[in-house]
């Protein structure tokens, strides 16, 4: 805590935050970042497996097989979540299952789950999409200003 925020604070306020950093239970903060690297490492993994398979069984390019590839590590992370393993496995890696798009996949389903009792149309389908939809939002509209912007410095001979 900075000195400006202590200066402003009650002497018993003041106590108070000392007795609590004493108590404070610190973090294992390197372990946790490994098992966060080894979980979302082995995630990525898993997808590369899962591009190989699809490019030799189906003979996607490497410029395809990304679609199918993330689609798929979408439909098993939710049914992972949708049987309650994925909740132990985030539990446990932290950041690791929420930085690669299993952690989309997550998002989407849990919230669906949660409002199920609500209804299909009106809790699975009105609140499955909240954080979703953000994520949704923002990377068509990064696409467009991206596309744009290349568009704009084909025409003008840069590229």
């Amino acid at each position: 805590m900075s000195n400006n925020k202590k200066k402003n604070l009650t002497p018993t306020q003041q106590e108070y935050q000392a007795l609590a950093g004493k108590r404070e239970v610190k973090r294992p903060l390197f372990k946790n970042c490994i098992k966060a690297f080894l979980v979302g490492g082995t995630i990525c993994v898993i997808g590369q497996l899962i591009a190989t398979f699809y490019m030799y069984f189906f003979k996607f390019t490497e410029q395809n097989v990304g679609n199918p590839t993330v689609a798929t590590l979408i439909f098993i992370t939710m049914i992972l979540t949708g049987i309650g393993i994925y909740d132990h496995i985030a539990q446990f890696a932290g950041a690791g299952t929420a930085v690669p798009v299993t952690g989309f996949g997550n998002a989407v389903i849990s919230a669906a789950i949660e409002h199920r009792t609500e209804g299909f149309v009106l809790g699975v389908g009105g609140n499955m999409f909240k954080l979703a939809g953000t994520v949704i939002l923002f990377g068509v509209f990064s696409a467009f200003i991206v596309a744009l912007i290349k568009t704009i410095l084909i025409q003008w001979g840069g590229l």
